[in-house]
């Protein structure tokens, strides 16, 4: 069996551009939003941690045009792809949980990232002191846990085997149980006796996505990819065609051939 510090690498390793890229559109409404809610006028060092492909990173740039603009991701693969379109975005690798900022920024950046790192008690503290007196800490994360596709992924783990057996270590359904957002007031009183105002909403979006299987192939570009890379071949197998009925079932396709997919997220904007 594998300990978790194994498993910690594999949920960080198999992250597909193009498979995250899909959904383009729907995923980039959230941090659209999220931007337009930041009040800086002229910001001069800004970071976006877990860029990703950097689409989020080039809006930025393009808003702020004279700052330095930093698109920071773990992710070898999504870096190669956000360095391939031309821009005037540095990309740097490394882990959001271990980084510290040579010089305070302006503004801190997040858009579908911080959910992936641990210890949220630890960590928005401790970005929102890097940065600068006047600067921001700007956060998006999807509120998942509880969404149908996500309890039927744990479902699937807990049962999808020949006779309502287990797929997976017991490491492998422990991590993906874990609740990686919390609640908007445990949020707000973390960040609210340093900030001059913290701004907390939540929206819930019905997404109109097209094509064979789009929830699962959705989930594939994020929520599902450390149950993927944690599951045997053999098992990957057992575990997709059984997620992949049970999404039918609970996602059915309209009349117009499109599949409706709720998805709630949590924004925070916390002027330092």
């Amino acid at each position: 069996m594998r300990d978790q510090t194994q498993a910690k690498q594999d949920s960080s390793r198999g992250w597909n551009p193009n498979q995250y890229l899909r959904f383009s559109d729907h995923r980039l409404r959230p941090a659209i939003e999220l931007l337009a809610r930041i009040p800086l006028e002229s910001p001069k060092l800004i970071f976006d941690l877990g860029c990703g492909t950097g689409n989020v990173t080039r809006i930025i740039a393009q808003r702020w045009h004279s700052a330095q603009v930093y698109g920071l991701d773990n992710s070898t693969e999504m870096l190669q792809k956000a360095q391939q379109q031309a821009g005037t975005i540095h990309c740097i690798e490394a882990d959001i949980e271990n980084w510290t900022p040579d010089e305070a920024p302006d503004l801190i950046f997040s858009n579908a990232a911080l959910h992936w790192v641990e210890r949220h008690q630890d960590l928005f503290p401790r970005l929102a002191k890097f940065v600068s007196p006047g600067g921001c800490l700007a956060v998006q994360m999807p509120l998942s846990w509880d969404a149908t596709s996500h309890l039927l992924m744990r479902a699937t783990l807990a049962d999808g085997g020949a006779g309502g057996r287990p797929l997976g270590t017991e490491t492998l359904r422990q991590s993906v149980a874990r609740r990686w957002v919390g609640d908007a007031d445990f949020y707000y009183d973390l960040l609210a006796d340093d900030a001059r105002s913290v701004d907390i909403w939540e929206t819930e979006y019905l997404h109109e996505l097209e094509g064979k299987d789009p929830i699962l192939e959705w989930v594939k570009g994020t929520g599902l990819r450390p149950i993927l890379n944690g599951l045997a071949d053999d098992e990957r197998e057992v575990f997709l065609a059984k997620y992949r009925c049970r999404l039918r079932e609970a996602y059915p396709v309209r009349a117009n051939g499109c599949t409706l997919y709720p998805f709630r997220r949590l924004f925070i904007v916390a002027m330092l």
